[in-house]
C-alpha cells in the first residue's frame, strides 16, 4: 500500500488485521468521487448506452443488442441522411427510440407505396433514395404522405416499415429531442461495429 514494500511497517492501529491508514480512506473517497462524477459526465454528455427492444428496425437491429449512443457529434456537425439515432419521443419524452434519419430540415418527403421521394434545393424534382438496408418482408402496406420539414426539424423511418411507429404516424422530430447517433454495437460480440447500419444514399 501508499507504494510500500512487502513487510513494512505501517502507522495504522491493529485489530483483528490491519486497518486502512487514514491518508488512504481519504484517497480511496476522493478517487471514488471522482470516478463517479466521470461516470456520470460521459453518460449524460459524451456517450450513453441503451438497449434495442423491438422490431421496428429489423433486420438490421433486433432486441438485447447493445449499442452506445454518442452524445457529441451533433454539436460539431449535423444529423446526416442515414444515420442511425436514437431520440425522445416528441409526444412522450421518458420514451426513447432508435430510428434512420431519412429527411433533413427544408425537405420535402414524399412516401408512395414503398417508394421514398425527397425534394430539396439541390433537387427540386427530387430524387428517390436507394434502400438496400430492408428486408421485402417488412414493406408491405401503402404509405401515401407527404410532409415538408422545418428548418430545425428531422422526418424518420423505422427499417422495418411494417410495424415502425415513426414520422408517419407521429410528425416530424425536432432537432432538440435527438439524444444522439448510434456509434457502436457492443452485442452480440459476433456483430461489434461501429456506425452500424449506417447508409449513405446516391442523390440524383
Amino acid at each position: 500500500m501508499s507504494g510500500n514494500s512487502p513487510g513494512e511497517a505501517q502507522n495504522t492501529s491493529i485489530s483483528n488485521g490491519a486497518s486502512i491508514p487514514k491518508g488512504s480512506q481519504r484517497s480511496l473517497l476522493v478517487y471514488t468521487v471522482v470516478a463517479l462524477g466521470l461516470a456520470l459526465f460521459i453518460r449524460f454528455f459524451i456517450a450513453a448506452p441503451y438497449v434495442v427492444s423491438g422490431a421496428s428496425m429489423e433486420p438490421n437491429f433486433h432486441d438485447w443488442q447493445y449499442l452506445i449512443v454518442d452524445r457529441i457529434s451533433y454539436d460539431l456537425e449535423a444529423p446526416a441522411r442515414g444515420d442511425i439515432i436514437v431520440f425522445d419521443l416528441p409526444q412522450n419524452e421518458s420514451r426513447a427510440l432508435i430510428k434512420r434519419i431519412i429527411g433533413l430540415p427544408n425537405e420535402t418527403v414524399v412516401l408512395s407505396g414503398q417508394k421514398v421521394t425527397i425534394t430539396n434545393a439541390e433537387h427540386p424534382q427530387g430524387f428517390t433514395l436507394e434502400e438496400p438496408y430492408l428486408d421485402p418482408a417488412n414493406l408491405t402496406g401503402v404509405n401515401e404522405l407527404t410532409m415538408t420539414l422545418a428548418n430545425d426539424e428531422y422526418f424518420v423511418l423505422g427499417d422495418n416499415r411494417r410495424v415502425s411507429a415513426d414520422s408517419r404516424i407521429w410528425g416530424s422530430l425536432p432537432r432538440k429531442d435527438i439524444v444522439g447517433r448510434v456509434f457502436m454495437r457492443l452485442y452480440p460480440l459476433n456483430q461489434i461495429s461501429i456506425f452500424p447500419s449506417e447508409s449513405r444514399y446516391l442523390e440524383k
